[in-house]
């Protein structure tokens, strides 16, 4: 199959492993979402200050998370380096982490936003605008695809979507 110029110079099951990819991404996010603000919301109870309570509960969602991404998301990736990847993982993590709990000590300290419902529309901010940095660095740095394993697949897609036509034209003309 030749790449559409909308594309982006990107064939349609890429597009379609793209999409994929963003989709299981999502479900492990929101699973770590809801391991991050059952956490936060316990130790809020607890009355540990909002940005400390947030930190713990993100390092409690990133350790969920990680097995999320490694054993499903991206499960083709690489297994060689496993000791880079989680490095790498643990990094750009933490950077997601000063991302998050940035924007929430903004909001607590410097809007004065310091109710527990207030602290959890923080908290979600902060995730909204670490997410994206984390699915850019996991996907270009942490969990890398083996190319020969892409390759194949791209191979093997084209054929059966070539046969698939085949199949078609061939009832069509029956």
């Amino acid at each position: 199959m030749t790449a559409s110029p909308l594309s982006g110079g990107r064939t349609p099951s890429a597009l379609r492993r793209l999409a994929n990819e963003v989709a299981k991404f999502g479900v492990v996010g929101i699973s770590g979402l809801v391991v991050q603000l059952v956490s936060l919301s316990i130790l809020l109870d607890t009355g540990m200050q909002p940005v400390r309570a947030n930190i713990v509960a993100t390092v409690i969602a990133i350790a969920t998370n990680y097995v999320g991404y490694r054993y499903w998301v991206y499960r083709g990736a690489d297994k060689k380096t496993r000791s880079r990847e989680i490095s790498l993982f643990l990094v750009f993590s933490v950077i997601g982490l000063v991302i998050q709990s940035g924007v929430l000590y903004l909001l607590t300290y410097g809007l004065g936003m310091t109710t527990k419902i207030e602290t959890f529309i923080g908290t979600m901010v902060g995730i909204a605008v670490a997410t994206v940095f984390r699915f850019w660095a996991y996907r270009t740095w942490v969990f890398r695809v083996v190319p020969q394993a892409e390759e194949a697949l791209d191979a093997a897609e084209q054929i059966l979507a070539a046969e698939q036509v085949k199949r078609s034209t061939a009832t069509r003309t029956r």
